[in-house]
C-alpha cells in the first residue's frame, strides 16, 4: 500500500509540476487539449530548471529527455481518460447494465492509470541515476515552487 500511495503522490507532483495540465482552462473530464498552453509552460518551466541546477551538459541533455517522456506519458493519460468516462456515461444511460459492466470500465480506468504511474515512476528514478544528490535537491525544491504557483487558492 505504500507503493501505491507514492506512485499516487509522484504522479500528482510531476502533473502540478509541468504546468498542472488541468489548469486555468481544462474542461470536465478531458476537454483540455494535450498540448494545451499550460502543459507546454510547465514543460518549458522544467527544462529551464533542469538548465539551472544540472552542471553537466550532457547529464542536462538526458533529463531533459526523461522529462519529455513524461510528459508524452502525461499527454498519452490525458487523452485516454475522456475515452474511459465516456464508456461510463454510456453504460450509465443503458437501462440494463450490470455493476460488472461498470467495474469492468473502472478497472480499465484504474489500471491506465496504474501503468501510468508505473511509467513515471521508473522514469522518476531513471533521471536520479543521472543527477547528483545536491541537483535532485535543487531540482525537487525548484518544483516545488513552480507547483506552488498552480495550486488553487494559495
Amino acid at each position: 500500500m505504500p507503493t501505491v500511495k507514492l506512485v499516487t503522490t509522484l504522479v500528482l507532483a510531476i502533473l502540478a509540476t509541468i504546468g498542472c495540465a488541468t489548469h486555468p482552462g481544462m474542461k470536465y473530464h478531458g476537454g483540455g487539449e494535450p498540448g494545451s498552453p499550460a502543459l507546454d509552460r510547465g514543460l518549458k518551466e522544467i527544462t529551464a530548471l533542469i538548465e539551472k541546477t544540472v552542471q553537466d551538459p550532457e547529464q542536462a541533455k538526458q533529463a531533459r529527455g526523461i522529462v519529455e517522456e513524461i510528459v508524452a506519458e502525461v499527454k498519452q493519460s490525458i487523452q485516454q481518460n475522456p475515452q474511459f468516462h465516456q464508456r461510463l456515461y454510456e453504460l450509465n444511460s443503458t437501462y440494463e447494465a450490470t455493476p460488472e459492466e461498470f467495474t469492468k470500465i473502472l478497472d480499465d480506468l484504474n489500471n491506465d492509470r496504474m501503468r501510468t504511474a508505473t511509467k513515471i515512476l521508473g522514469l522518476r528514478f531513471k533521471m536520479i541515476a543521472r543527477l547528483t544528490a545536491q541537483e535532485w535537491k535543487a531540482l525537487s525544491e525548484g518544483m516545488a515552487l513552480s507547483r506552488n504557483r498552480y495550486r488553487h487558492g494559495t
